[in-house]
Formats: structure tokens, C-alpha cells, sequence
């Protein structure tokens, strides 16, 4: 706990007093130092010195007395009035000095003002003020004294009564004037003073709030500078990596994480990247790791901060959710061709039982071989789409216009809703829409969507297809006025033999997502019930090149 020194004139931390009373002592030293060399030097002179002997004892006497100070610096209870009594003890020599130097013509009158200044400096504003009045008093008191002949201080018999006066009255003004600057500045440098001290242990504290942060942080955090040398490595990082930040440090990043390809020139954003390290006891390691560049106040980059984490179990999870996905998958992939065969075989089954019987008249027999037929083919369409599904061919890309294709698919459309009056085809192209895929799988995506809207209108409607090209894509988009799809149904329409139709294997969503995803594109679907579907496929106008 910090001790007050506590007197007559006020009290101040002792802390910061102390330093500013060995600080007094120290400059009183060195200016009486200085003194006693001029004294050496200057008292063969004329009218100098006037009385050298009282002079030389004076000069001792300070000296004495700032050992005295030095001793009892640190044994002292009131600093303040300590510091108080040495102010005017100094200002008392001072004056003692004047006189024995010439008084009203002694060179060492300006050193009253380094005492003025000194009180300000040392304890405060009021100090300052109290050491100049008192200065002032005993200076005009002294100088009356020389004026009167009351003091033996032969003085120049040119000066009279007004040179007095005007000296005193400079003197005096210089003195407040003193303790006016000096406890401005003073105040101003005390008031910065603990402002910058204020600001230093919020920075400390900041600082050690910001490592205790870092530390606490169970992610990997690593500061680098410009050139990816690394300053700051966290217990994370120690413990995911590890290597200790010891051995981390000034290291470059890529010894660290040598997946990834680093350059200070070209990294402006955050980037994030997976790879493998080798760890020293756990061996490999699969790291997500996110660097972004470092800014200062002017907006320079001046280093990178990373973030990483250790995903090796993350990503086991992953695959065994993956495997088990992929099992269950099979499983329900396998009930629902075992569903969509078994119906068409059991009417295959029924149809050639009653075949068998002599008794079926020839126009049965016809109509159940015209069922066999049907089913046959409804079990051809099935294993044909599933094959398309399960083993599709490479894609084979080639440039070609997207509306020419549009438009054959539509023409089969039409074609194939011929009988139906009440449905109608519009369309809106925008220009030519020359993109890099496979045509025929293209065709196979349209004629699926296409299909679907139409069995979406079993009460007619309007079928509009449109095109559109973006900044680095192109857009399909089917519209009907269909039933629509309920938000149940909506997650579900892409899965393999999912459907809500009497009729169709519930692969042709399917397939068509399968094929965009192939070729790097998106499907997405709005629709709400009774108020028709919209298909937006979106092809990027990149697809297919290196």
C-alpha cells in the first residue's frame, strides 16, 4: 500500500514524491558543483566574490546539508513537508548568496527562480505560488536592506531609488510569473503523466487479458509476420502439432503445415484449406486451418493470424456416418426396386396363369397379353432407369447451344402431350447460350423435368420454360401450374424411387439431379401446394474445361 506524506502544505503519494525529492537533491548537487567551480574560478576577480571566505562557507553548508537530505531520505514519515523545509532552506541561501555576491548586483539572483520552479515542479501549483511569495519577500526585504544601508553591501552610487524599485518589481513579477509556467506546465505534465500511466496498465492489462484469451482458446491460434515467420503459438497449437512454441517460433508456417501453399503477395482474404500433418506422438493429423492476413492501424498488412483445429476424429465420424448412410441407403435402395418389380410381376404372374387355362376366351387372352407386354416393359423402363442411375456413363463434354436442345425437348413434349388440349408449352430464351457439357445427358435433365410438370397438371395448365445467362452461369427454369409439392414431399423429390405418382419408377428427379451435380451445377425447387412448381437449374458457364 502506498504511504502518504502528509504536512502542513498539502500531501502527495510518497511514491512519486521521493523520486521527485532525490531527483531535487541530485540537481542541487550537481548546481552546487557548479558554483563552488565558478566560485574557484571567478573569485580573483574583481567585485565577484566581495566576501570569498563567507561564500566558501556558505557553499559548504549547502553541501553538508544535502548529505543531511540524502541520509534522511529514507527515514523520514512526511515527505511533503521534508521537500517543503529543503525549498525554503534553499531560497534562505540563495538570498544568502545575493547578499554576499553584491546583492542588488550579484549574478546568482536567477537562481531564485529555478527554486520557484523547483516547488512547483516537485510538489505542486500552490507550492510554487508559496516559494515564489516567499522569495519575493525575502528578496525585497534584502535589497531595502542594501537601499537603507542597513546591510554593509556596497552597491554602484549611480543607481537611486527608482532602480531599486524597478528591480524589486522585476524580480518579484519574474518570481510569479515562474510559479504561474512552471505549475501549468507542472499540472499538465502531472495530468499526462497519469494518463500515460493509466493507458500503460490498461495496455497490461488488455495484453494479459488478450494471452489469457489465446491460451484459454481450445482452438490452434498462431500469429506470423510478414514473411510467415511465426511469433505467437498457443497451448492449442502446442498440443494439436505437437511441437512447442519454443521450436515453433520464427519457424515458416509451411515447415508446420506443409499442405498448404503459402505467399504473403497473394493472400489478401481469409482462406481456409484441410491437409495432414505429422504429429511427434500421435503420428498423422488432419488439420482445418484458416489464415487471414494481419492489419495495422493504416490498413498495411503486417503479418497473418491462423486458426486451426484438429478434425482426425471429426472426419472418422464422417466416414463411419458416411459408411452407415451408405448401408442404409442400399437397404432402402433395395426395398424399393423389390416394390416396383414385385407389382408388374405379379401381374405377370396373373396374366400367364389365367393364359395357361383352356377356358379364357380369345379376347381375355388378348388383353392379358397386352397387360404382360405392359408390365414387361414397365420392368425394362425400371432397370433401365436404375442402371442409368447407379452406373451412368462419363460425361462427354462439347460446346454446343443450350436453346437448340431446349427446343428438341420441348417439340417431343408437345408431341408427347398431343392429346392433351388443355396443357400449353411457352418458352423465353435469351440468346444464344453456348455451354460446355454433355448434350445428350442435358437432354435426358429437360425431357425428366419436362415429364414431371406435365404429370404435375393432370387438370392442364401451362408449361413456360426459360433461359437466361448470368455473370458466370446459366439458368433452365421450368415453371407449371401444377398441384405443386407440399414442404413434406419438397426434401424428399431428388431421393432414388421416391414418388407420389400411380405410375413411374420415381427415378427421373433423381437422375436429372445427379447429372447437374456431375456437371458442377445446382437444382432448386420452389413450390407450395395448389400453386404449381418452379425448377431452376443453374449450369456454370466453366463446366467441363481444366
Amino acid at each position: 500500500m502506498t504511504k502518504k506524506g502528509r504536512g502542513v502544505f498539502g500531501s502527495m503519494d510518497d511514491q512519486s514524491l521521493v523520486k521527485k525529492v532525490k531527483a531535487l537533491i541530485s540537481i542541487r548537487v550537481v548546481f552546487i558543483t557548479l558554483l563552488l567551480g565558478s566560485f574557484f574560478l571567478l573569485q580573483v576577480g574583481y567585485r565577484s566574490f566581495p566576501y570569498p571566505r563567507a561564500t566558501s562557507n556558505l557553499i559548504v553548508a549547502l553541501y553538508s546539508l544535502t548529505i543531511i537530505y540524502s541520509f534522511l531520505i529514507d527515514r523520514i514519515k512526511t515527505y511533503f513537508n521534508f521537500a517543503y523545509f529543503q525549498i525554503f532552506m534553499d531560497v534562505a541561501a540563495i538570498n544568502v548568496l545575493i547578499y554576499l555576491t553584491g546583492g542588488i548586483e550579484s549574478w546568482f539572483s536567477f537562481i531564485m527562480l529555478l527554486t520557484v520552479m523547483s516547488a512547483s515542479a516537485v510538489l505542486n501549483r500552490k507550492a510554487g505560488y508559496v516559494i515564489a511569495t516567499f522569495s519575493s519577500i525575502l528578496y525585497g526585504v534584502m535589497i531595502d536592506l542594501q537601499y537603507y544601508k542597513l546591510l554593509p553591501i556596497k552597491y554602484d552610487p549611480a543607481l537611486n531609488e527608482k532602480d531599486f524599485l524597478y528591480n524589486i518589481f522585476v524580480h518579484i513579477s519574474a518570481f510569479y510569473m515562474m510559479a504561474f509556467l512552471s505549475g501549468y506546465l507542472s499540472s499538465r505534465l502531472e495530468k499526462t503523466t497519469i494518463a500515460l500511466e493509466q493507458t500503460d496498465s490498461d495496455l497490461k492489462e488488455l495484453s494479459l487479458f488478450n494471452k489469457e484469451l489465446i491460451e484459454s482458446i481450445p482452438s490452434g491460434i498462431f500469429t506470423t509476420d510478414i514473411g510467415g515467420s511465426i511469433l505467437i503459438f498457443n497451448k492449442a497449437a502446442e498440443d494439436i502439432t505437437g511441437i512447442t512454441r519454443e521450436n515453433a517460433f520464427n519457424r515458416k508456417i509451411t515447415a508446420i503445415f506443409p499442405f498448404i501453399s503459402f505467399d504473403s503477395g497473394e493472400l489478401h482474404g481469409v482462406e481456409r484449406t484441410e491437409g495432414v500433418i505429422t504429429h511427434n506422438r500421435e503420428g498423422s493429423r488432419i488439420i482445418s486451418l484458416t489464415i487471414s492476413p494481419h492489419m495495422d492501424v493504416t490498413g498495411r498488412k503486417t503479418g497473418f493470424i491462423g486458426i486451426f483445429q484438429d478434425i482426425t476424429m471429426l472426419k472418422k465420424m464422417e466416414m463411419d456416418m458416411k459408411h452407415k448412410e451408405k448401408w442404409a441407403a442400399i437397404g432402402e435402395l433395395s426395398a424399393n426396386i423389390a416394390h416396383e418389380i414385385r407389382n408388374p410381376l405379379a401381374s405377370l404372374k396373373g396374366s400367364i396363369e389365367m393364359l395357361r387355362e383352356d377356358r379364357v376366351a380369345k379376347e381375355q387372352k388378348e388383353r392379358l397379353t397386352e397387360i404382360a407386354l405392359k408390365e414387361m416393359e414397365r420392368l425394362n423402363g425400371i432397370i433401365t432407369d436404375f442402371l442409368m442411375y447407379s452406373t451412368p456413363r462419363a460425361a462427354e463434354f462439347s460446346a454446343f447451344d443450350l436453346n437448340l436442345v431446349l427446343d428438341d425437348t420441348l417439340e417431343l413434349l408437345k408431341n408427347t402431350a398431343s392429346a392433351r388440349k388443355d396443357i400449353s408449352i411457352t418458352k423465353n430464351f435469351d440468346g444464344p447460350l453456348f455451354v460446355n457439357a454433355d448434350r445428350q445427358k442435358m437432354h435426358q435433365v429437360f425431357l425428366n423435368l419436362g415429364m414431371n410438370a406435365l404429370e404435375a397438371m393432370p387438370d392442364g395448365g401451362e408449361l413456360s420454360v426459360s433461359t437466361k445467362r448470368s455473370s458466370n452461369s446459366f439458368e433452365v427454369v421450368f415453371k407449371d401450374t401444377g398441384i405443386g409439392i407440399s414442404q413434406e414431399n419438397l426434401e424428399k423429390i431428388f431421393y432414388p424411387f421416391f414418388t407420389t405418382k400411380n405410375e413411374g419408377t420415381g427415378l427421373g428427379l433423381a437422375i436429372a439431379y445427379r447429372i447437374i451435380e456431375e456437371h458442377k451445377g445446382k437444382i432448386n425447387v420452389i413450390s407450395n401446394p395448389g400453386e404449381g412448381t418452379v425448377f431452376k437449374v443453374i449450369i456454370p458457364d466453366s463446366n467441363g474445361k481444366s
